[in-house]
């Protein structure tokens, strides 16, 4: 028997639709932006980190965000190398230039972490 009440009909169209943009998402693979985040990554790790462990370097927030460890951590970029800066203070934002004395690097050196000194 097929549904006659028009609120059953439409919610049944719409989950029809939704599965046909999962299918439809899915064969169409992933999208030029997660393609070039790809291909950044395989780049970071061919060269050489543009930093150095104990140097200072000036860099813009992108992102303010929580490390695996607990902390809210800022995260910039120097000749487009990734640094996550712990011990940040309350007020940093999206968008301001700080200075961070970079202390490791990560498993692949394809990051570095790094400790704020001051805003630039």
């Amino acid at each position: 028997m097929i549904p006659s009440d028009p609120i059953v009909v439409g919610a049944v169209a719409v989950i029809a639709l939704l599965v046909l943009f999962a299918v439809v998402s899915r064969l169409r693979g992933p999208s030029e932006e997660a393609k070039e985040s790809k291909r950044a990554h395989e780049a970071a790790q061919d060269r050489d980190p543009p930093v150095e462990i104990g140097e200072t370097y000036e860099l813009g927030i992108t992102e303010l965000t929580d490390h695996h460890s607990g902390e809210e951590v800022a995260v910039g970029k120097v000749e487009g190398f990734v640094v996550f800066t712990a011990d940040i203070p309350r007020d940093l934002s999206t968008g301001d230039v700080i200075r961070a004395k970079v202390l490791s690097f990560n498993e692949g050196r394809t990051s570095a972490d790094a400790t704020f000194v001051t805003k630039a």
